[in-house]
């Protein structure tokens, strides 16, 4: 604590970002401050909350950076609690990312994606949104009104147009059919229409009709009158909750114990567009103030489009309300305003997204029960130790042996963690062999866990970093007693026989225990096999998704695989070796040579092939 104290007094009285790390180095807490001595030094003055106590308690070593002003530094606090997920913040509740649209504005003819990332690439992008079906089923009604391209990257050059042009969803610039700029008109009013700005599509589209009647371009015009239709329709639809036409986001909170869900409602124009909930984590202990400060950071960093004009809150937000006024300013290029409605119109639509974040909190409080209660079903059925939090699930893939993949699915609490799903490039042996593929899979994932198991206690590695650690509570195969018992076998040879192992066949629907052929029979209609299905299904879905794009990849996906092998070396190896096979016959001093390479580069392609690709280990 001494040595915290000394830190905090050199601190600078600039504004910045400050972060409370452990004795491994991970990051407990990120905060900003206009002063970061003065900020800092508070935690250590006076009566805190338990939270706060329970921090310092931990924390072991503080850093901070330094930055131009309180907007710079509310951005970078954002971007640092997303990177590190602190365990003292607020943090939007999910392993996922949320799902974007972006248009890809820099092109000449831009394109309309689904994204899971911001890029700072030039592109605009609209969300966040909770659910990908909702963005794939808007890009698909996009389409019908403003047609766009497809195809990825560059425009490809045809001598014919492809289906899209020909059922009108594409203007066919591939095969010189679009004007350039008509269709960057059409990408503008799809942004417009992104933006929740339906009278300026309204517009647009009006005068895109009187344009092609005036050239006697009927047909046209009568594709462009169905667009103006179906706009309207929409509209007809879409709820009039302000009668001015203003631009709002209404936010609320719903908060039980541990738990809390933010509710987002979007008004455009007077309509309401959209409503959004998001989970969170880290309230415990911390004000309706502060978690929402928390959530709007987070919230309104991610978004590239569509800022509102007013923020509706049910609470005022004290000394963080400035700053996030003066970022949301900043991005807009006009005021905006943080208000917390008292009576009238707004407070009723603060009201509506209380009751929607209420509703959401309910149904995550009723998931979570839910699962639970499996977890424990499946912990008797299988007369397990302890409840299985962390379940693995591994399936082979190849076609007749050609391109053998394994993946592992993980799921956590009773549901999918994709961000712990991993895939295996299996070197292919001539002939279908999943025992071996399954083999090599598990020796290659249980061998980098023990080299990040020592990594984490020597402080070199921070668990929440760490890609194979921690180990499952149960593991579950695609198969049989036999496929069961090929992972018993591996676990064994590493020292962890005591982690659980059934394989699911599919026929029966049975469960087995390694070598064993006497099988467990879960009732059908029990939660707990249902789990386990899911588990099952989830991998082979994985599986035969990375297979079939290994066997149009090939040796790439190995490469992808290594580190310090990025594209242009992978370029390189490819050109030089055109097998899996031939790269692994090839010594230190060929993959030396190859244009690009170098001697550290070629150690790392070598060792992990000789390492992970060579069969037995």
């Amino acid at each position: 604590m001494e040595e915290l104290i000394e830190k905090v007094n050199k601190l600078p009285e600039e504004p910045g970002v400050y972060l409370f790390k452990d004795d491994a180095g991970q990051v407990l807490y990120v905060g900003k401050a206009v002063s970061l001595r003065h900020r800092v030094r508070s935690y250590f003055q006076g009566s805190q909350s338990p939270k706060v106590l329970a921090l310092l308690e931990k924390a072991r070593d503080l850093a901070y950076i330094v930055t131009a002003n309180e907007v710079e530094a509310l951005v970078l606090e954002a971007n640092l609690i997303k990177a590190h997920r602190p365990r003292y913040n607020v943090v939007l509740k999910d392993d996922k990312t949320y799902p974007y649209i972006k248009v890809t504005v820099a092109e000449e003819f831009p394109r309309v994606l689904f994204a899971r990332r911001r890029g700072k690439d030039g592109a605009r992008y609209f969300g966040p949104y909770t659910r990908s079906g909702a963005v794939y089923e808007t890009l698909r009604f996009l389409r019908t009104l403003f047609p766009f391209r497809s195809c990825k990257g560059t425009v490809p050059t045809r001598s014919r147009p492809c289906l899209n042009y020909h059922i009108r969803r594409c203007p066919g610039p591939c095969a010189g059919s679009a004007d350039p700029e008509k269709y960057r008109r059409g990408i503008e009013a799809l942004c417009l229409f992104l933006e929740g700005r339906y009278s300026a599509v309204k517009r647009h589209l009006e005068a895109e009709m009187r344009t092609a009647a005036e050239r006697l371009e009927f047909e046209r015009a009568a594709v462009l009158r169905d667009r103006l239709r179906a706009l309207e329709v929409i509209l007809a639809r879409q709820r009039v909750v302000s009668a001015k036409g203003e631009d709002l986001d209404v936010v609320a909170l719903a908060r039980e114990n541990e738990q809390a869900v933010a509710a987002v409602l979007q008004v455009r124009e007077g309509r309401l567009i959209a409503q959004e909930q998001f989970g969170l984590s880290g309230v415990a202990g911390q004000s309706d103030a502060a978690v929402l400060s928390g959530f709007l950071k987070q919230y309104y960093s991610g978004i590239s489009a569509s800022f509102p004009r007013e923020v509706i809150l049910p609470v005022d937000l004290g000394e963080e309300a400035p700053a996030i006024c003066a970022y949301l300013t900043e991005r807009v290029g006009k005021r905006v305003r943080l208000t917390v409605p008292q009576r009238g119109r707004k407070k009723e639509l603060l009201a509506l997204a209380r009751k929607n974040a209420a509703v959401a909190l309910a149904e995550a409080e009723v998931e979570v029960a839910a699962g639970e209660e499996t977890l424990r079903e499946l912990a008797a059925a299988l007369a397990l130790e302890k409840l299985p939090q962390r379940i693995e699930g591994y399936d082979a893939s190849s076609l007749q042996g050609a391109a053998p993949v394994v993946v592992m699915v993980v799921f956590k609490e009773g549901r999918p963690f994709k961000s712990g799903y991993r895939r295996f490039a299996v070197a292919p042996v001539g002939k279908p062999d999943d025992y071996g593929a399954l083999r090599e899979a598990l020796r290659r994932r249980l061998a980098r866990a023990r080299e990040e198991e020592k990594a984490i206690a020597s402080g070199q590695l921070v668990p929440r970093v760490a890609k194979f650690w921690p180990l499952p509570d149960l593991v579950l195969v695609d198969g049989g007693p036999a496929q069961a018992a090929v992972a018993r076998t591996v676990l064994a040879e590493f020292g962890y026989d005591h982690i659980p192992v059934f394989g699911l066949a599919k026929e029966n629907e049975w469960l087995y225990r390694p070598g064993e052929t006497t099988p467990v029979i879960l009732p059908r209609e029990s939660a707990a096999l249902r789990l386990l299905q899911r588990v099952r299904d989830e991998a082979h879905r994985f599986a035969v998704a990375f297979h079939r794009k290994r066997r149009a990849t090939g040796l790439r996906s190995v490469l992808e695989e290594i580190k310090g092998i990025g594209p242009a070396r992978r370029r390189a190896l490819l050109k030089n070796f055109p097998s899996l096979e031939a790269l692994k016959a090839a010594g230190l001093e060929e993959l030396s040579q190859v244009p690009g390479m170098n001697r550290k580069a070629a150690r790392a392609v070598y060792e992990y092939l000789q390492r992970y690709c060579g069969g037995e280990n």
